[in-house]
């Protein structure tokens, strides 16, 4: 997939994905390993993006798993088509079970979920399991054995096993901790709010036409408002929101009113917006 650290960064780059050395050499040793990656930090640092970047410069498929609070085997493995299955078994009546029961348990009544998409697919595949700490912890067990052998039993049919494995990325919000077990299959890899370098690198790339002082202006704002006890501290995502937002209203520079006025698109909780306003000393920055 890649031939080099400076491959991987070089390439991510073309997509509009800024890697850091560390996010370069370790998508690296996952593509050459054939490791799950599991990428964790805060929401917004672009963790899902570095999953849709790869594919994209790869050339793979994403199949992407979004985890929630209960979901289970049927959105997660697949499961049978039960109404296809009860017509079969209506229009065949006149059959023996066993026959029927052969026809009904074959390929064509079975609804492939994310995980036996990706594991059965013989193209290059990137699979995000999206979120995986909002899963319950149950769901977990069902991983072990696709990142530990990359194969799925289904039980009707028999075991799957991958004839190309795919490029699996985790995702973590660290919401919750995450088993040893799952982990120690997986390489880590934590994505935090970036330097401010990179992140000026960052607005620069996305949104080109902001002048280079109000972009220097933006981020070391954005880092001061990180700095501060928020609910929710900005993300990247949201500094290149920000910026985009400034584009829009033709600011040439950060003054108190911009800022007050735009503060809705970094800040998402009022009482964060109150103590930005009370604290944050634009003339210090």
């Amino acid at each position: 997939m890649f031939t080099s650290v400076d491959d991987v960064s070089a390439r991510l780059a073309e997509t509009g994905y800024i890697a850091s050395p560390a996010v370069a050499t370790t998508v690296f040793l996952a593509a050459r390993l054939g490791k799950p990656l599991l990428v964790e930090g805060p929401a917004g640092v672009g963790k899902t993006e570095l999953a849709k970047a790869v594919a994209q410069v790869s050339g793979a498929r994403l199949v992407r798993l979004q985890c929630y609070e209960g979901v289970d085997e049927s959105r997660a493995l697949y499961e049978w088509n039960h109404a296809k299955q009860l017509l079969r078994i209506t229009a065949g009546r006149d059959e023996s079970w066993d026959e029927t029961r052969t026809d009904i348990f074959s390929e064509e009544f079975l609804l492939p979920r994310p995980l036996l998409t990706a594991i059965r697919g013989d193209e290059p595949t990137v699979l995000l399991i999206d979120e995986t700490d909002k899963a319950d912890v149950e769901m977990e067990g069902l991983l072990l054995e696709v990142l530990s052998d990359f194969q799925i039993t289904v039980p009707e049919l028999g075991t799957v096993t991958a004839t190309r494995r795919p490029f699996v990325v985790l995702t973590s919000n660290a919401g919750r901790e995450l088993s040893e077990a799952l982990r120690r299959r997986c390489l880590f890899l934590h994505i935090g709010f970036p330097e401010e370098e990179l992140e000026r690198r960052i607005v620069r790339l996305k949104v080109p036409g902001l002048g280079e002082a109000l972009t220097e202006s933006v981020v070391r704002v954005v880092g001061a408002l990180r700095a501060m006890d928020l609910r929710k501290a900005p993300s990247v995502a949201e500094t290149v929101d920000w910026a985009r937002t400034l584009l829009a209203l033709g600011a040439d520079t950060l003054d108190e009113t911009v800022v007050r006025d735009s503060l809705g698109v970094i800040l998402k909780h009022q009482d964060d917006i109150q103590k930005a306003a009370a604290k944050l000393d634009l003339d210090a920055l």
